[in-house]
């Protein structure tokens, strides 16, 4: 695992830090490597809005705060504004491992985070959402909009297919997600989702719960060591 970074003070000379950006190399979903041996990175789905309550990027930062405290590196989106912004200056707040993750044209749009050091620049959304899958041991998604909805779906339907069996969870602060976790109960009644796979969908309105439930989750689906 990298060893956390120290932030460093924000001002006006933030946007001249020396940020590492690379070009990825991403393959087919059934190029997904499975689970090591280790709990190291957590991907988290998240747009560029705070959204209506303040609660959700408080819960954003408490998360990012919590998986540097842990060793986790956050594994996200790369953007500096809203719900992106907020896990990633929890976690760089509290000395934590950032790698970013954002295509080229929206790089400006969602203005890459100046901060975090290890940005990985692709083509394509798909690209972005190749990179975060082959690169995370668990995912976890924020209250969001459509991308971020995007993210979570594609995931699970892979995690379906049995391409991957990395842990996925949502995190329902003030009950964001309720309607899904409704929904979703709708699905599998009506034959379109087995229960098995709805049942393996890990939702908690807790930071702190959430993020032990993903960590005994990943360690069940670890391959024994050899």
């Amino acid at each position: 695992m990298s060893p956390p970074h120290a932030r460093p003070r924000r001002g006006a000379e933030e946007t001249a830090i020396d940020t590492t950006i690379h070009r990825a190399s991403t393959g087919e979903p059934g190029a997904l490597h499975p689970p090591d041996n280790r709990f190291d990175t957590l991907a988290v789905f998240c747009g560029a809005a705070n959204g209506a309550r303040a609660e959700y990027a408080d819960d954003a930062r408490r998360l990012g705060g919590l998986m540097a405290r842990r060793g986790i590196r956050l594994l996200y989106g790369g953007g500096r504004a809203g719900m992106m912004g907020a896990v990633a200056d929890g976690c760089l707040d509290a000395g934590g491992a950032v790698t970013g993750v954002i295509p080229g044209f929206l790089v400006g749009r969602e203005l890459a985070h100046p901060l975090v050091k290890d940005m990985v620049v692709v083509e394509t959304m798909h690209e972005r959402k190749m990179t975060m899958a082959k690169r995370a041991d668990a995912f976890v998604a924020l209250p969001g909009g459509l991308g971020t909805l995007d993210e979570m779906f594609e995931i699970l339907a892979w995690a379906q297919l049995g391409l991957h069996g990395k842990p996925v969870g949502l995190l329902n602060t003030r009950g964001y997600y309720d309607s899904m976790m409704a929904f979703l109960d709708h699905v599998e009644r009506e034959g379109f989702l087995r229960l098995s796979h709805r049942a393996e969908i890990l939702f908690d309105a807790d930071v702190e719960s959430l993020l032990d439930r993903l960590e005994r989750a990943s360690a069940k689906a670890r391959p024994a060591a050899r």
